[in-house]
């Protein structure tokens, strides 16, 4: 294995994950609740429900944070291997994969692990085993 060291952003990725962990934070202190993603999307996907301008502005906030990015730092460019058919299906598989697994990545590995929830880790373990599995199975076994 070697590392591409003119890709290497070891503080930039770090500011990152600190940028996540603070409004992580800052959503349970503000709302009483963890900043899961998807069940923050189900939630003001649904008609009715309570506190839809703070998901909102949340969930607004994840959309304008690279476009504000954007105007400090040049932006990666974005290419997907497997087209726009294999980019569906794996939205697809990842949508019911947090509707069965009760969370996402932000739920359950950001928020879950930090709160030392034992069935937040065992998600967090059992997505990113699948996570490993499918790109040997891709990569390596079918050589995409």
């Amino acid at each position: 294995m070697t590392i591409d060291w003119l890709n290497f952003t070891p503080w930039t990725s770090l500011a990152g994950g600190a940028l996540i962990g603070l409004a992580a934070s800052l959503f349970v202190l503000a709302n009483g609740r963890v900043s899961g993603i998807s069940g923050l999307l189900g939630s003001f996907l649904q008609p009715g429900s309570e506190g839809r301008s703070e998901k909102a502005l949340f969930l607004l906030g994840l959309l304008i944070a690279p476009l504000v990015w954007g105007l400090f730092a040049a932006l990666p460019l974005i290419a997907f291997k497997s087209g726009w058919f294999g980019l569906a299906v794996a939205g697809l598989l990842v949508g019911v994969g947090t509707r069965y697994g009760s969370g996402c990545t932000s739920g359950h590995g950001v928020c879950g692990i930090s709160r030392r929830s034992p069935r937040s880790i065992a998600a967090t373990i059992t997505f990113m085993f699948a996570g490993f599995i499918t790109v040997f199975v891709l990569r390596h076994l079918l050589g995409s």
